[in-house]
């Protein structure tokens, strides 16, 4: 029997080499669409590189653009995958505000590309959209997926773009095509600049001596944190389903900025008042005061619960963070990896070489 194979975008990122493990791990041919660059982007996958040439290798990585429409129509009539998972965007909400434009580009018309990439190709291939919480703005929370789009920046109003888009083509040319509107999914592996990983790595810093102060902005911001691994299942199981459709991935817990700010520095004896300033450029022009999922749908259908919580996401970041830098961590995260079964496949980013040569 062939193995399935499945196309990734944004396969670098903290979502895309989580779902790649579990791809890899469940029998799948994974290819993977990178950017070409004078440096490599590659850490959160290295470990999951191998050559080529080897007969085993499951894994792909292929130069392109989700500006490219040539391209991405060549990698989906070339590969012929059985599964699409478009998780490559600009990503970052408050960068959105500076570059409008590149971020309504790659972050909303990418998925009319790689849409159109499938319909024209003739491919039947199912297709997964990153939706993003950020599309409810300010509606009255808890957002289900009958709750109105109410974007408050521009990421947030490509990806209703994006959105829209996919269950357009779903409903006009019969593609199996789903959103996953997911709500914040944290991990060790998240990008450096987004508040919980900035969070968790300056109390690393602190204790190592090489920081003194955070510059932070809106403490009062709420979020439904969950921990990304969980995240990734859920949207395999998506592409598992009879029919197609859209769900809301989340915790169902709400807390704010200044609650992860006790959890962790607390979690390793510190005071954070004493180390975090507010720097008023991280504040957006427009904010979103409360994200909180109603998981509900995602429950019964694809019968995804989260098991990592709030408390827990915290500690798996701080350990982590510590551990880069030779520090002792208390351990209560991993021990909460392994009280859910987890650690087994979620590891942090390891430190390895660039993909040197790759793909």
């Amino acid at each position: 029997m062939l193995a399935k194979k499945a196309l990734v975008t944004g396969i670098t990122g903290q979502d895309g080499s989580y779902l790649a493990e579990l791809l890899l791990e469940r029998g799948y041919e994974v290819h993977g669409l990178i950017r070409r660059s004078s440096t490599f982007n590659t850490r959160r996958i290295d470990h999951l590189y191998a050559d080529p040439h080897l007969p085993d290798t499951r894994l792909f990585l292929h130069y392109g653009d989700l500006s490219n429409q040539g391209r991405l129509i060549q990698l989906v009539y070339e590969f012929q995958p059985d599964e699409v998972y478009h998780l490559g965007a600009q990503s970052h909400v408050r960068t959105s505000f500076d570059i409008p434009d590149y971020t309504g580009d790659i972050t909303g018309l990418s998925t009319t590309r790689i849409l159109e990439a499938i319909r024209s190709s003739g491919v039947k291939a199912r297709f997964y959209q990153a939706s993003s919480s950020e599309m409810f703005g300010d509606a009255r929370p808890p957002q289900n997926e009958h709750t109105p789009f109410r974007p408050r920046s521009p990421y947030a109003a490509a990806k209703a773009y994006a959105y829209w888009m996919t269950v357009n083509y779903r409903e006009a040319y019969g593609l199996f095509a789903c959103n996953g509107i997911l709500f914040n999914h944290e991990s060790p592996r998240r990008g450096e600049t987004f508040v919980t990983r900035k969070i968790t790595r300056a109390i690393a810093h602190i204790l190592a001596g090489k920081q003194s102060t955070l510059y932070l902005g809106n403490l009062n911001a709420q979020r439904d944190w969950g921990y990304a691994p969980e995240y990734v299942e859920a949207m395999c199981l998506m592409l598992q389903q009879e029919t197609p459709n859209d769900y809301v991935i989340g915790t169902g817990e709400c807390h704010s900025v200044g609650e992860f700010l006790d959890e962790a520095f607390g979690y390793v004896g510190l005071d954070w008042h004493q180390y975090v300033r507010i720097d008023p450029r991280y504040f957006r022009p427009t904010e979103v005061d409360a994200l909180l999922a109603d998981p509900s749908k995602a429950r019964q259908q694809l019968g995804w619960v989260p098991k990592v919580t709030f408390r827990d996401l915290a500690r798996i970041m701080v350990d982590t963070d510590m551990e880069a830098l030779r520090l002792t961590p208390p351990g209560e995260g991993k021990a909460a990896l392994h009280r859910h079964g987890l650690e087994h496949r979620y590891s942090a980013v390891v430190p390895a070489d660039s993909l040197e040569g790759a793909p």
